[in-house]
C-alpha cells in the first residue's frame, strides 16, 4: 500500500559568545532514515568557521567545529520528506525475554548516566510487575509517567536524573522519556532515548515555543517501536536527530570550554 506523503521544513539557529576559541559539536541534522527522506540540507554560520562531519558510536550525525572569539551565530536547515501517517501500533506486540535479546539490544537494558533503573526499580514492579508483558505494559508506563509528571520549562537542568524528575514530579520532555526508559529498563524491557523534531502535523498547536523533542523507542517482537510519554499520543511527522542511552548520547551541543548560548531557535513545520 502506498502511503502519502509530506514535506517538513527543519532546523535550528544557535548564537554564540565565546572568549576564546572553544572546540564545538553540534548533533541538531536531520538523521534520514525511514521512513524519513531528507531531500536537502544546509549548514552556515556567520563568521564562516570550518567544520566537518562524522558519526558518532551510535550512527548519529555529528558536525565539529570550533567558536571564534566573539560572537557567531550558527544555523542549520533541512527540507525532510515524511509520511501522512503517525508511527505503527501493535497492542499485541510481545516482549523478547533477555536470554534471547540480540547482543546489540542489551545495552539498552542496562542503567546510564540520566536513565536509572536500578534507583526506580521497586517503583516499577510495584506499578507495572503484574500487567501482562508487551506492548500494553509499555503502554501502561507512559500513561503514568504523563500522569505522573507536570511538564514545565525550567524545572530540570543537566544533572537531574530520572529518579530526580520522577521524585519532584516536575520535568521536561527529556524527563518523561528519561523516567518511562527506566521504568522499562527495570522491568528488562530494552527502551533507548529519541532526540528530533515533532511538527505539529494534524494536531492543536502549542502554546509554548518550538523545541527539540525527545521521546523513546522500545524493543518488542524484534523490533523498534515509538513511544511518546511526553505527549502520549501517536504523531506525524517525526524527524529523527539520533538515538542513544539517554540525552547525554545525544546532546544537541556539546562545548569544550563555557560560551555564553545568547539564543536559541528551532523550527519543524510544513513546507
Amino acid at each position: 500500500m502506498t502511503v502519502a506523503k509530506r514535506q517538513v521544513r527543519v532546523g535550528c539557529e544557535f548564537q554564540y559568545t565565546a572568549e576564546i576559541e572553544t572546540a564545538t559539536v553540534f548533533q541538531v541534522q536531520a538523521l534520514g532514515t525511514a521512513p524519513a527522506t531528507v531531500l536537502k540540507q544546509e549548514w552556515a554560520s556567520q563568521p564562516v568557521v570550518d567544520r566537518h562531519s562524522y558519526l558518532d558510536l551510535y550512527g548519529n550525525g555529528c558536525q565539529r567545529l570550533t567558536l571564534p572569539v566573539g560572537d557567531t551565530t550558527v544555523r542549520y536547515e533541512a527540507l525532510v520528506m515524511v509520511p501522512d501517517a503517525s508511527e505503527e501500533v501493535d497492542l499485541d506486540a510481545p516482549e523478547v525475554p533477555a536470554a534471547l535479546l540480540p547482543d546489540d539490544v542489551l545495552v539498552y537494558t542496562l542503567p546510564s548516566r540520566y536513565c536509572l533503573p536500578d534507583a526506580l526499580g521497586d517503583e516499577a514492579w510495584r506499578l507495572f510487575g503484574d500487567h501482562p508483558p508487551g506492548y500494553r505494559r509499555v503502554r501502561a508506563i507512559c500513561d503514568h509517567v504523563n500522569s505522573h509528571l507536570r511538564f514545565s520549562y525550567g524545572s530540570s537542568n543537566g544533572t537531574t536524573t530520572a529518579a530526580d524528575a520522577y521524585a519532584a514530579g516536575w520535568g521536561v520532555c527529556r524527563d518523561f522519556a528519561h523516567v518511562a526508559i527506566s521504568f522499562c529498563r527495570a522491568l528488562s524491557i530494552p527502551a533507548r532515548y529519541v532526540f528530533g523534531y515533532l511538527p505539529f502535523l494534524d494536531v492543536p498547536v502549542a502554546d509554548e515555543p518550538m523545541d527539540f523533542a525527545a521521546w523513546m523507542e522500545v524493543y518488542l517482537d524484534g523490533r523498534w517501536w515509538t513511544f511518546d510519554p511526553r505527549n502520549n499520543v501517536t504523531r506525524k511527522g517525526r524527524v529523527l536527530i539520533g538515538r542513544g542511552r539517554d540525552a547525554v548520547d545525544v546532546a544537541m551541543a556539546t562545548t569544550y570550554g563555557g560560551p555564553e548560548l545568547r539564543s536559541m531557535e528551532v523550527w519543524a513545520d510544513e513546507a
